[in-house]
C-alpha cells in the first residue's frame, strides 16, 4: 500500500471515528509499519491527529500480534 493510498484511508476512518473506525484504522497502519516502518506510521499518526481521535500515540506498535497482548 502506498503512503498516500494509506493516508486517504486513515483520513476516512478519523472523518467516522469509533471503535469499529479504529479497528479499520489499525488495520492500516499495520500494513503500513510492516512496508514502510514504525516512523512512517507515526508521521501519519501525528498528521492526522489519530493521537486525538483514536488514542494512537506514535512508536505504538500495530503489527497483528500485538493485538493479542
Amino acid at each position: 500500500m502506498t503512503l498516500d493510498k494509506a493516508r486517504q484511508m486513515l483520513a476516512a476512518q478519523a472523518g467516522f471515528g469509533g471503535s469499529y473506525s479504529a479497528n479499520g484504522a489499525r488495520l492500516v497502519l499495520a500494513e503500513v509499519q510492516h512496508e514502510h516502518g514504525i516512523e512512517a506510521a507515526d508521521r501519519l499518526i501525528v498528521e492526522l491527529e489519530l493521537e486525538r481521535i483514536f488514542g494512537f500515540v506514535p512508536g505504538q506498535d500495530f503489527s497483528l500480534y500485538s493485538w493479542k497482548k
